[in-house]
């Protein structure tokens, strides 16, 4: 699954594809790994994975990108601050928000994954194990940069970004 995104990332990367046909190949990734049977993790090999909890996107102007999810996807509308707001669809949903000055624009923040059995101190013990350095996000989740410098985010079931 991983490698299916990162190939969706770098064709968005490179102008092959657009916002949109990204955002539908990602929603149909997430839903075709959530029916699949999970395979069990190996004993000591990491984390089993189990969803994908949300993909953090920045934009230009959220609502424009929050109005068209809604619209032609049928995204459920929430958490809307006035900068930023929840697009659900699934268990899962797309964070759409205003970029950060200067920040090439659009572009996905990061991925967060949700896997089972979340215990902060074990995942953030194997994460260090691994030589990774996790940053905190909230009580259930975790940040790391993969090995091609991608902000990947890991959380817990009960995880509320």
């Amino acid at each position: 699954m991983e490698h299916i995104i990162a190939k969706l990332l770098h064709d968005f990367e490179q102008g092959k594809m657009t916002r949109r046909q990204l955002i539908q190949s990602l929603a149909l990734a997430s839903a075709a790994a959530g029916a699949a049977a999970p395979a069990p993790a190996a004993e000591g090999r990491g984390f089993k994975t189990v969803t994908v909890n949300h993909i953090s996107y920045q934009v230009a102007d959220y609502t424009k990108t929050r109005d068209f999810y809604a619209d032609l996807m049928g995204m459920k509308v929430s958490h809307d601050d006035g900068k930023q707001c929840y697009l659900s669809f699934g268990d899962s949903f797309l964070l759409a928000r205003n970029g950060r000055a200067g920040a090439t624009l659009p572009r996905v923040d990061h991925m967060a994954y949700t896997i089972e059995d979340w215990d902060k101190n074990a995942v953030e013990a194997e994460l260090k194990r691994r030589g990774l350095t996790p940053r905190p996000d909230t009580e259930d989740s975790f940040h790391v940069t993969d090995p091609d410098g991608f902000n990947l985010q890991i959380s817990g079931r009960n995880m509320k970004a």
